[in-house]
């Protein structure tokens, strides 16, 4: 089993990027821009490794290997973003790795891009990519190339010793379970299960009993034999469930109008750990957004456009209004769901405007607001 911090270590003690690894600051999956240029790594990463995984490492400064760290990113479904754009997409897995000297919402975001042994390409165009495009990896660029190119396995055995030199130990994973509870979450319930003898996750959050169900709230759950965080959250209610060979992660969103809300599953995550020391992760999106009075949506949809102008021309804000920007986000993502189109792409236009905001709870707001509409819009091309 591979420690998943060990693992991101070890790829960068290879201090220049690679054709088996790239390194980025961050991701901006928001654009097509971001997107295209996502998808054209995956591409070439996949085209120069046909026999061993290749990673991305996300949160880290280019220059000098700073681990700076990202916000925890918990789609899914990113597969699917891959699946859209490319023939013979290659497997790849997005997983949040915690480090000590990261603040406790910070990871570092590791993809994995399993080996495919079959050329993928460009099936439709995105951003300036065309149609029919193919890139490998040139050091460190991923650049593009002629469909018949060779494939190359030189770096097989490079990547498979990097591997075996980042596998867990006992030490490692006692030493994790006693920093997440002892250290990281002393202040909250926390608990942990043993799966089939090996695997061990630790979870931890504000407990309470709701109607006999017991929910937790500023979750965090990590997976500690592999360093991997499952999920992290500061607003959203979570409900654990667990028996001898499964971990169920149910995720509630609180969201209303007027300050009337209402909390409303959002996706489910089951975990099934296996006898053969593997394990399998399903997520079954479970959101059925609430439904308004049309009219009374134009009313609540014009006057937070209003509210972005004001933001706009720098006009200083009412307590009202300072109020109704922390909850606008999750507003503009409701109206969005009632049939409001634009609303999306006005709420992304107003993202460097919260990001300067003084009040750093309307761009956390902004974030959960983006993460729910990935997950439907993921989910509508399953």
């Amino acid at each position: 089993m591979i420690n998943k911090r060990l693992l991101i270590k070890n790829l960068l003690a290879h201090n220049d990027e690679s054709s088996f690894y790239d390194k980025k600051r961050q991701l901006n999956l928001h654009t097509k821009e971001g997107k295209g240029k996502f998808v054209k790594h995956i591409c070439a990463l996949s085209n120069s490794n046909p026999s061993n995984n290749s990673y991305i490492v996300v949160g880290v400064e280019d220059k000098d290997n700073e681990i700076r760290g990202t916000d925890f990113y918990d789609d899914s479904r990113i597969q699917n973003l891959v699946n859209a754009y490319l023939n013979n997409p290659p497997k790849i897995q997005y997983e949040n790795v915690p480090f000590p000297n990261l603040p406790k919402h910070k990871v570092v975001g590791l993809v994995t891009i399993r080996p495919n042994n079959k050329i993928s390409s460009f099936k439709k165009f995105i951003h300036n990519i065309p149609h029919g495009a193919v890139f490998m990896r040139r050091g460190s660029n991923s650049v593009p190339v002629d469909r018949d190119e060779e494939m190359n396995y030189e770096n097989t055995a490079t990547v498979i010793d990097i591997e075996n030199n980042s596998r867990n130990s006992i030490a490692y994973t006692l030493e994790g379970v006693i920093d997440f509870i002892n250290n990281r979450h002393k202040d909250m319930a926390s608990g942990y299960k043993v799966f089939k003898e090996l695997f061990v996750v630790c979870w931890a959050g504000n407990k309470k009993v709701v109607r006999g169900k017991t929910y937790y709230s500023r979750v965090d759950i990590e997976l500690i034999n592999e360093q991997v965080k499952l999920f992290y959250s500061t607003l959203d209610e979570v409900q654990i469930e667990y028996n001898d060979s499964t971990f169920s992660i149910t995720e509630y969103v609180s969201l209303g109008l007027n300050d009337k809300t209402s909390y409303y599953p959002l996706e489910k995550v089951s975990i099934n750990f296996q006898e053969n020391g593997y394990y399998k992760m399903d997520s079954t999106l479970l959101f059925d957004p609430p439904q308004y009075n049309r009219k009374m949506m134009h009313h609540i949809y014009n006057a937070n456009l209003a509210l972005i102008n004001k933001l706009n021309k720098g006009t200083s804000l009412s307590e009202r209004e300072e109020k109704d920007l922390r909850n606008m986000p999750h507003t503009l993502m409701i109206c969005y769901l009632n049939g409001f189109d634009d609303a999306h792409e006005r709420l992304i236009a107003a993202k460097h405007l919260l990001k300067a905001h003084p009040d750093k709870s309307a761009y956390v707001s902004f974030k959960e607001a983006m993460r729910v509409l990935r997950k439907m819009k993921y989910n509508k091309t399953d």
